[in-house]
């Protein structure tokens, strides 16, 4: 018998929101990167996009375990000598774009190439309820369902 393999056409893309107000997120995160890079179906193939499309809502509204609200420190270098700047989770998630630690977090966890960008384009991230996506029907996934653990306090 033959291995498997899909092809760029054959991959069925659905869409997905999910409502991130009250999740963890890291846990979130892991979802939401099992989804984009499709490893919850049966014809997962890795060299090739076979995700879905993935629509987190309320991302302002995210739950950081423990003290890692005043103690993750997020680092990035302006390309200067000495350019090394940091700035804590709370500061981000109080800020213009809190939307960004969850997208941190997915792009983490993906891997650091073409096809990780490229799966990485299939995330939308918004700070509210509404989403300009709705002609294209998600379904909803219910995280918070899965597991308890999923929930923050």
């Amino acid at each position: 018998m033959r291995t498997y393999s899909a092809k760029p056409a054959d991959v069925e893309k659905k869409w997905v929101v999910i409502d991130a107000s009250g999740l963890v997120v890291g846990r979130l995160a892991v979802l939401i990167a099992t989804r984009l890079k499709g490893k919850h179906k049966p014809t997962y193939t890795p060299h090739v996009d076979c995700g879905d499309n993935v629509v987190v809502i309320n991302a302002d509204k995210v739950v950081l375990t423990g003290n890692k609200r005043n103690a993750k420190v997020y680092y990035h270098h302006t390309g200067f000598p000495g350019g090394i700047k940091e700035r804590t989770a709370k500061f981000i998630l109080e800020g213009r774009f809190p939307e960004r630690v969850v997208e941190k977090a997915v792009e983490r966890m993906l891997a650091r190439g073409p096809l990780g960008r490229k799966i990485l384009g299939n995330l939308r991230v918004y700070k509210g309820a509404t989403h300009p996506h709705e002609a294209q029907q998600p379904e909803v996934l219910d995280v918070a369902a899965l597991n308890r653990k999923n929930v923050g306090i």
